[in-house]
């Protein structure tokens, strides 16, 4: 499922046939329940190229745990991306697209429709963020932790929406979430973090329920991308993660 939303594209005519603005983000929301994330890209799909690298990351997140007195939020998921920084530091004004889908499935609280308590019908969700131009590890770090307890204390939590495509707000619904924002190279090199965290479901709020520490499957797809061709973005990462990841060799017995 991942894998086919990420490849997907809006087409012009999808927002002409409506009257819609691409760049406005209400008429992206009407486009987004009208079409979903567009049409599909086999080609994308499954195949990286020389402008155009994805990572894929599956794995396994505990959302809350039991606390002292109530249950607490778990656990949270920070990736460093092993960006090409030279290649791009050395083509600054190019433009380059960061695109991220992040996929799982919830667990239906039966009866529960979710019309007035939010946290009702999911049995959790999962959010994710990327860091900006100028925030270190610690600051995005700290930004997420926050972005966590607002939360949970029902604050609508500030993001760095402005430069995504559809932003928090409009991404947040569901239990896939596909965003995307475009860059120049020199600003996409400094943002390498992302952050993959829990928000509040019935598995943490119906604790009698004893579904609290259970664990969810997720999957994440990171895509960076430029319309320039003669720009190598794979090759570089593909050599740095060889080095880095150990490859089995078979011995004779």
């Amino acid at each position: 499922r991942a894998l086919i939303i990420h490849s997907a594209e809006w087409r012009e005519e999808m927002f002409t046939q409506f009257n819609k603005n691409p760049n406005n983000k209400s008429d992206i929301k009407d486009i987004l329940r009208i079409f979903g994330y567009g049409v599909p890209n086999i080609d994308k799909a499954i195949f990286s190229s020389n402008n155009s690298l994805t990572f894929i990351s599956q794995n396994i997140i505990k959302p809350f745990k039991k606390g002292p007195s109530s249950p607490k939020t778990n656990e949270m998921h920070f990736f460093e991306l092993p960006w090409p920084k030279n290649e791009l530091l050395a083509n600054p004004d190019i433009e380059v697209t960061l695109k991220v889908t992040l996929s799982y499935f919830i667990e239906p609280g039966v009866g529960e429709v979710g019309w007035k308590d939010k946290y009702r019908y999911r049995s959790h969700g999962l959010c994710f963020d990327v860091n900006s131009e100028t925030e270190e590890v610690l600051a995005f770090q700290s930004r997420i932790n926050k972005a966590i307890r607002d939360e949970e204390e029902g604050i609508e939590f500030a993001s760095d929406s402005g430069r995504w495509k559809i932003g928090m707000k409009g991404r947040k619904f569901g239990s896939v979430h596909s965003d995307s924002w475009t860059g120049t190279a020199a600003q996409l090199a400094a943002c390498n973090l992302l952050a993959v965290y829990p928000i509040i479901g019935w598995w943490r709020q119906r604790t009698h329920l004893n579904k609290i520490e259970t664990s969810t499957r997720y999957s994440l797809i990171v895509t960076l991308e430029t319309p320039v061709t003669d720009i190598e973005l794979y090759t570089p990462v593909e050599v740095a993660i060889q080095n880095i990841i150990p490859i089995p060799i078979p011995t004779g017995s």
